[in-house]
Formats: structure tokens, C-alpha cells, sequence
């Protein structure tokens, strides 16, 4: 059953200048992060190595995000490891959601992994757009500030995942929210030993291989989340205009990759005292504040039990800003299913599914 009655639509008539036209006045709405672990249609192309689903693997693959999804009940649901539009099409179909939602995904064509999003009938503002090159203001490359630091440059143009960027109307009142869905590179390690200068002396470098390739990952995902942190200052500087990040980071909370783009603000504040006009707030950390015990964990690797995926909110969504609109009201997350020791049999994902709930309730003056 949809919580429909938690919701309070107010049409209102048409804005040529901001485009307002049947915009809602929500008083509560909720935000989810979604792996979905290579969602493709049967016989698709997966990455190398993995053999495409079957009917029967995608038939109880597509039951299970479905049911998921229907679960969550999210206005926004931010989807990383998305193949093909179709296979989710066919997804939200089988779940009865196909009225429910928008279902942004131009560039899941099969061909390669987007992210994407499900935004609920009503809430999208204008055309969404897939960022692939970085921002021209990325630039990383120093000569050392200290003179015994050897220069060092970074020379990556373009996200490995193209980040989504869209606009949704939560109050018929002006800003709209822009809304940032991401995948940054994983821990796995680079392949290197299919580089050329890694089979001219192979000798010298296998001892080496998984230091490497996994120093040249974190390279990556550190370059990718810097790009993303100059656009989210861009979209926030200076202005009032809320903001939401989803996406699996492929880090923890409190790690290097997550605090580029956080800024690290500062939480604890008194009331409607705080908040910083680039800073962004993980709903982990607000979710610790309400909790008498942290057992946050979104994914498992070899009985390590981490926090890769996240929603990152402005001060517009955080409880002790200022300039606070939105209170924070929960977090869930659904991972009972990464105990499953194979998820192309089961249909279930290696990443937990988070969801974040937010009530209106502005701060006094």
C-alpha cells in the first residue's frame, strides 16, 4: 500500500519562468541509493568474465528488485550497475510501479554500466543529464610544498561512471533540488598486468602487481571524487539551492574519497546554529546521532562489513543548520541478503540498499 496520505498535493497554475506547473508542497519525502548489481536483460554483455543472466536468473532477479523497490516506497531512488533501461522497464512492469515512477536512464543502452534513477511521477524538472568529463576547474598537479616533495600530476579527463545530475520540485516555491547520483571506482584493483610496461619486465613488477593496480584504483576514485566535489560547489556556493548526493562511493565513511566531497563540516552544534554553504552531511553520521549503536553496513567482503553507499544531504537537510528546511527523519537500510553466497542464483544484490526519510519542518528564525 502507498503512503500517499502522507503526502500533500497542491496544483498550482502554470510558471513560464520556472517551469512550477503542478508542483507539489510535500510535507514528508524519502531518498534511497540502489546497487543493483548488473541489472541487464537475459543474454546481454556483462563485464569480462561474467557469463550474461539467463531467463531464469533475470526473471528471479527482476522479482527481487521489484519487490525491493515496492518496499522502499523512495520518491528518489539513485540506481548504479544499470545495463539496459529495458531490463528495468521490465522490472518496474512486474512490480506494478510502471505508473509510479519516471524512469531516467537515456544511456543504458546494454553497451555499458550507467547510473540512473527512478524519480516519482510529478517531482522531475527538466531533462536530466549524464557528466561524463570532468569540470575544467580539475586540475591536479603540484610542483611540491615542501621542497623535499617530488612534483606530482594526475592525468584523468572523465568520471569511469558518467555521474547523473537532475532537478526535482519538492515545494512549489523556488529552489528546485538538484539531485547528483554516483558510482566511483571500486577498491578492485587495476588490471595491470595487461599494461605493455607491465609484460616488458614481468619479472620486476608480478611481486607487485596487487599494490599497484590497487594504489592506481584509489587514484581513480580520489581523481572522480574531487571532479564530483567541484560540481557540487559550483551548484552550492553562494546560493540556497538544496542539494542531494546517492551513490555508491565505494568508501567508508570517514575516508579520504568521502571527506573531498563532504568538506567535513562540523555537526555538533547547537540548534539551528550550524550548517556551511558547501558542506555536505551523511545521513550515516545523522543516523549515529539518533542511535544508541552504529550497525551500519551496506556491503561484505571476505567478513568485512563496510559502508560503501550513501546519501549525502546540504544544510538544507540537516537537522541543526540555519538555513535547515528539511529534518532528517531515519534511515534504513536492507542488507539481510548479503549473507546470500550467490547472488546470480538468488537475484540479490552485494549491496545493501539504504533509505533516508525527511519531514518539513523548517528552522525557526
Amino acid at each position: 500500500m502507498r503512503r500517499r496520505d502522507r503526502v500533500a498535493f497542491h496544483a498550482t497554475p502554470p510558471d513560464v519562468g520556472g517551469g512550477y506547473a503542478h508542483a507539489v508542497n510535500r510535507e514528508r519525502f524519502s531518498v534511497a541509493t540502489f546497487n543493483l548489481l548488473n541489472l541487464q536483460v537475459p543474454g546481454g554483455r556483462l563485464n569480462p568474465g561474467q557469463r550474461p543472466w539467463s531467463e531464469e536468473q533475470f526473471a528471479r532477479k527482476a522479482a527481487w528488485v521489484g519487490e525491493r523497490l515496492a518496499a522502499l516506497d523512495a520518491d528518489i531512488v539513485g540506481l548504479q550497475e544499470l545495463w539496459s533501461s529495458a531490463a528495468m522497464e521490465r522490472v518496474l512492469e512486474g512490480a506494478g510501479l510502471a505508473e509510479e515512477y519516471d524512469l531516467l536512464a537515456r544511456p543504458a543502452t546494454g553497451t555499458k554500466i550507467v547510473c540512473a534513477a527512478l524519480v516519482r511521477k510529478g517531482l522531475l524538472r527538466g531533462e536530466p543529464r549524464w557528466i561524463e568529463r570532468f569540470p575544467e576547474e580539475m586540475r591536479l598537479h603540484s610542483s611540491g610544498n615542501d621542497p623535499q616533495a617530488p612534483e606530482i600530476s594526475v592525468a584523468i579527463s572523465r568520471f569511469s561512471r558518467p555521474v547523473l545530475h537532475f532537478q526535482v520540485a519538492l515545494r512549489e516555491a523556488p529552489p528546485l533540488t538538484e539531485v547528483f547520483v554516483a558510482h566511483l571506482k571500486s577498491k578492485l584493483g587495476e588490471r595491470v598486468y595487461t599494461e605493455d610496461w607491465y609484460e616488458a619486465d614481468e619479472a620486476l613488477y608480478k611481486p607487485h602487481a596487487a599494490a599497484l593496480g590497487a594504489a592506481l584504483a584509489t587514484i581513480r576514485r580520489t581523481a572522480e571524487a574531487t571532479a564530483l566535489r567541484v560540481l557540487l560547489t559550483k551548484a552550492m556556493k553562494g546560493t540556497v539551492t538544496p542539494v542531494l548526493v546517492l551513490g555508491d562511493l565505494n568508501d567508508g565513511q570517514h575516508s579520504n574519497t568521502v571527506n573531498i566531497l563532504t568538506g567535513q563540516p562540523r555537526y555538533l552544534v547547537g540548534d539551528s546554529r550550524g550548517g556551511t554553504d558547501t558542506g555536505l552531511y551523511a545521513a550515516q553520521t545523522l543516523q549515529e546521532y539518533r542511535d544508541t549503536r552504529d550497525v551500519y553496513y551496506t556491503h561484505v567482503y571476505e567478513d568485512l562489513r563496510e559502508s560503501l553507499d550513501h546519501v549525502l544531504v546540504s544544510e538544507q537537510f540537516y537537522d541543526n543548520s540555519r538555513r535547515r528546511q528539511w529534518l532528517f527523519d531515519g534511515l534504513s537500510i536492507s542488507n539481510d541478503h548479503l549473507d546470500d553466497d550467490d547472488h546470480a542464483q538468488t537475484g540479490t544484490s552485494d549491496h545493501g540498499v539504504v533509505r533516508v526519510r525527511f519531514v518539513w519542518r523548517p528552522a525557526r528564525p
